[in-house]
């Protein structure tokens, strides 16, 4: 209702969450380039989330009604990230009919019309199996993305014909229409099971349900996901919430009781604004916390840099406007403080979800100090259906956020 309409007003003033155009991917001026020909502006906003995680080769989950442009998620991530080898095949896109195949294989030619070295063929079955195998013999037509369906990818690997030891993307299109045919699921399984360890592994579907999510997740590692459970409710594993009531007075003088008893891998803390995230991280270093600052008055280049720094441990905490709240991945971070609570719930979702990776568990802590603060958290609650407590006295177990 009302919540909602607040909230869309309150978010235009958030800077850069939302891309509003392509550009703001940093994608190749090739992809650029066919995306302006095929007349895409504007990211559907499943796109605005997932583009950035899947660009960076995080495991991702992602759900999205048909028609969002799901596939383009994928087709552009990994066109993206791909240095064609001749004789290799390094994306492998699995579907479960061979419309769907086709499909995609045109979305790699209308997105790949710049970058004529890279090869994709589809393979289904119904077909003669030896023009694929013609095909893959052959170091020049090679196919450096396959798109194809499980039965007749499977037969080609089984019998040798298809070697898979260099791919790096695997992709499951509409996955659980694959994972609940229980042969259909084999395939899937083999072929997986021919692919190297290391490898970015994601998942597309319109619809997840309770029995799919669990099979999909063994395939992943430290992935992200983007899940409604119904059209409102996102879902953070392993995560627990709490709020702290003070005066804004009080902020600094609870972060330091917070960061001297709490353990925690690394930590981000959110702030409102750039001047905030300078003061705070200037204080934080007085205070012998080394921090960095990531927040829009930093240029782009050097966003990047502390970024890299810190996703290599070399700092253990970063203060960020909310410039920074979205398709991070850092599997480190196992604790956010929202020293500024956001002004809806859907900010603040993406800003602790970088505490609680699946597979990792992790804390939120967001300090309350207005009556705004306390209708957010309201949102908040509502919006996952789960209430959030006010942080204990005496504070929390380590055993419960710190994995052994």
């Amino acid at each position: 209702g009302d919540a909602g309409a607040d909230s869309k007003d309150a978010k235009g003033s958030y800077v850069g969450i939302h891309s509003s155009t392509f550009r703001d991917f940093l994608l190749r001026p090739e992809l650029l380039k066919a995306i302006t020909d095929c007349g895409f502006e504007h990211p559907s906003k499943i796109q605005q989330d997932a583009l950035p995680i899947a660009i960076l080769g995080t495991d991702l989950i992602g759900q999205a009604k048909s028609g969002l442009g799901k596939t383009a998620i994928f087709v552009l991530a990994t066109l993206q990230q791909i240095e064609p080898i001749a004789g290799e095949t390094s994306v492998l896109v699995l579907c479960h009919t061979r419309e769907l195949a086709f499909q995609i294989k045109n979305e790699y030619a209308r997105f790949s019309k710049y970058l004529p070295d890279v090869k994709t063929a589809v393979f289904y079955g119904g077909t003669p199996i030896q023009n694929d195998i013609t095909m893959l013999q052959n170091k020049e037509t090679h196919p450096h993305i396959i798109v194809g369906t499980p039965g007749r990818l499977n037969a080609l690997v089984r019998d040798k014909h298809l070697r898979l030891g260099s791919v790096n993307r695997f992709v499951l299109d509409e996955c659980d229409k694959m994972l609940d045919q229980i042969d259909m699921r084999r395939d899937v399984q083999e072929i997986f099971r021919a692919t190297p360890t290391q490898k970015q592994v994601m998942m597309f579907s319109a619809t997840f349900s309770a029995e799919t999510l669990p099979i999909c997740r063994k395939f992943m590692r430290n992935q992200e996901e983007l899940i409604e459970s119904d059209e409102k409710k996102l879902t953070l594993y392993g995560l627990q919430q709490y709020y702290i009531k003070l005066t804004e007075a009080e902020k600094n003088r609870k972060l330091n009781d917070l960061l001297d008893e709490l353990e925690y891998n690394q930590v981000i803390i959110f702030v409102k604004s750039t001047l905030r995230a300078t003061e705070l991280d200037k204080l934080l270093r007085e205070c012998n916390f080394p921090s960095i600052a990531v927040h829009s008055g930093v240029s782009q280049e050097e966003r990047i840099k502390r970024y890299q720094k810190f996703k290599e441990f070399k700092e253990r905490i970063c203060v960020s406007t909310d410039v920074f709240g979205r398709g991070i991945d850092i599997e480190r971070i196992n604790l956010a403080i929202n020293y500024d609570l956001p002004g809806d719930a859907d900010s603040y979702l993406h800003r602790v979800g970088r505490a609680g990776r699946f597979g990792t568990k992790g804390v939120a802590i967001s300090f309350v100090s207005s009556e705004q603060d306390q209708d957010v958290l309201k949102q908040v609650e509502k919006r996952f259906e789960k209430s959030v407590d006010e942080y204990p006295k005496e504070g929390i177990d380590v055993k419960s956020y710190m994995a052994a």
